[in-house]
C-alpha cells in the first residue's frame, strides 16, 4: 500500500457555482464558463474520487479503501463506520442555494428506507433521501461568505416582523405559537397569498437593490437577489420569508461555522471548503429549482432560536482544529510560511488539501509535491507525515477525531 497518493475530486456544476474560483484553485481551463460550484473529495457515491498510484493506475478511494479497510481506516473508524465517514468539499457560491435542513442519524435511516420500499429510484428527483446518514457539516470560509443560519432570537425576529409592513400577518402567530407554527404558517400558505403578501415587498425592495442602495447586511439585500433570481411569473419563492426569519451571518476569511442537524440554513454568496458526514441529504424549502417538500422539510427543522456560534479565525496560530462535536469527521489547517515545517500523525485515512501556496509531503521514502488545488490522501495510520512549505502556505487536514 502507497504511504502517500494524490488524489482527483470531482467537480459538480450546479447551476449556482462560480466560473472561475474552482477552476483557478484546480489549475484547469474552463474556456465554455461552465459552473464550477462544487469539488468533492471522498468515498461517497456521488464523488468519483480517483487515486493516482504510483504503478499508473487510477483506483476509485472507495474502492482502494474497501479492499483493506482495517489497515487503511484503523479499527477504530473501520468498526464504527465500515468506509471514510467524511465528505470533503470546495464550494464557490456565486448564486444563493436553497432553505435547507439535513436529518438526524436516527430518522435518515427511517426515512432512507421508507423510500426504498416506496421503490423511488435513488436519482428519481423527487427523492428527498439518498442515503442513511445524518449530515452534520462545517465550514471555512476562503472568502468574505454570507449565509443563512437557524432562527433568529426571539427578540430580534420580532423585531423584524414588525419592522417590515408585509410580514406583519406572522406577528399574531408568532407571539401566541411561537417559531414551529409561524414556519408552518409561512411554508403550507397557499400560492396566491404568498403572492398576495411578497409582491408589494419584492416591488418597493428590487429598485432600492438595482440602485445599489441596499447593503448585504440587509434582509432586503438578499430577499431582492432572490426574487431576481428564483420567482417565476405568477409564483413568488415562499422561501423569501426564510431571508426574513433567520440569522444574517458574515464570515471572514478563516472564519468556520457548524451546522447540525435540523438547523435551517442556506449558503449566500462567497467561497468556503466544507467538512460533512458522507451524506448527500438535504430536505428543501425555497429558493431552488429542484425538488421542494415542505412536510419533509418541517418535519426535520428545529423551530427554536438559534444563537450563531462563529468560530473565530487565528492568525496568530500556525496549526489549528475547529471544533465540531461529532465522531464523522474534524478539519485541521495549517497556514505555514516558506521554510516552515510540521509533523503529521494521521489517525485514519487522511484527506489534505492545499488552497494557497506550495507544501512537500513525506513519508519515509514516499515524496508528494502539493500545489495549491491539489489534494494527496494519507493511505493509512501509524505513518509519520513531514510537511515543508516551499512558499506561504494553507493546508487543510481532513480526518476524525481521536
Amino acid at each position: 500500500m502507497q504511504k502517500l497518493a494524490l488524489l482527483k475530486g470531482e467537480v459538480k456544476h450546479y447551476d449556482w457555482g462560480g466560473v472561475s474560483f474552482i477552476p483557478s484553485l484546480l489549475q484547469v481551463e474552463n474556456p465554455q464558463m461552465k459552473p464550477f460550484a462544487e469539488y468533492w473529495m471522498g468515498v461517497h457515491p456521488g464523488a468519483n474520487c480517483a487515486l493516482m498510484l504510483d504503478d499508473g493506475r487510477a483506483v476509485l478511494l472507495r474502492d482502494y479503501i474497501r479492499a483493506n479497510p482495517e489497515a487503511l481506516l484503523g479499527a477504530a473508524v473501520k468498526n464504527t463506520f465500515g468506509q471514510m465517514p467524511y465528505l470533503l468539499k470546495v464550494l464557490d457560491v456565486k448564486d444563493m442555494l436553497s432553505i435547507q435542513v439535513h436529518p438526524s442519524k436516527a430518522q435518515a435511516l427511517l426515512d432512507f428506507e421508507a423510500e426504498n420500499k416506496k421503490g423511488i429510484p435513488l436519482n428519481a428527483p423527487d427523492r428527498n433521501y439518498k442515503d442513511a446518514n445524518h449530515k452534520p457539516e462545517l465550514m471555512a470560509a476562503l472568502s468574505d461568505f454570507y449565509l443563512l443560519h437557524g432562527f433568529k432570537p426571539e427578540k430580534k425576529l420580532l423585531e423584524t416582523l414588525e419592522a417590515v409592513p408585509e410580514l406583519h400577518v406572522f406577528v399574531p402567530v408568532f407571539k401566541t405559537k411561537g417559531y414551529k407554527e409561524l414556519y408552518k404558517m409561512a411554508m403550507e400558505l397557499p400560492q396566491e397569498e404568498v403572492n398576495e403578501l411578497l409582491q408589494p415587498l419584492i416591488s418597493r425592495i428590487i429598485p432600492l437593490y438595482q440602485q445599489e442602495k441596499l447593503d448585504k447586511a440587509s434582509e432586503d439585500f438578499w430577499a431582492a437577489r432572490a426574487a431576481q433570481t428564483f420567482v417565476q411569473p405568477g409564483s413568488i419563492d415562499r422561501g423569501i420569508f426564510s431571508i426574513y426569519f433567520f440569522n444574517i451571518l458574515h464570515l471572514k476569511t478563516g472564519e468556520a461555522i457548524f451546522q447540525d442537524a435540523g438547523v435551517p440554513h442556506a449558503y449566500l454568496e462567497g467561497y468556503n471548503v466544507e467538512i460533512m458526514a458522507s451524506s448527500d441529504n438535504v430536505l428543501r424549502g425555497g429558493l431552488t429549482p429542484k425538488h421542494i417538500d415542505t412536510a419533509e422539510l418541517l418535519k426535520h427543522t428545529k423551530c427554536e432560536a438559534t444563537h450563531p456560534q462563529v468560530i473565530p479565525a487565528t492568525a496568530d496560530k500556525k496549526a489549528r482544529v475547529y471544533p465540531a462535536p461529532v465522531p464523522d469527521f474534524e478539519l485541521h489547517s495549517y497556514d505555514l510560511k516558506t521554510g516552515d515545517e510540521t509533523v503529521l500523525q494521521p489517525v485514519t485515512a487522511e484527506l489534505f488539501l492545499l488552497t494557497e501556496g506550495e507544501v512537500e509531503l513525506t513519508a519515509d521514502d514516499t515524496r508528494v509535491v502539493l500545489k495549491a488545488g491539489t489534494i494527496v490522501a494519507a493511505a493509512f495510520p501509524g505513518i509519520t507525515i513531514k510537511a515543508l512549505a516551499g512558499a506561504p502556505s494553507r493546508l487543510f487536514r481532513a480526518t476524525v477525531p481521536l
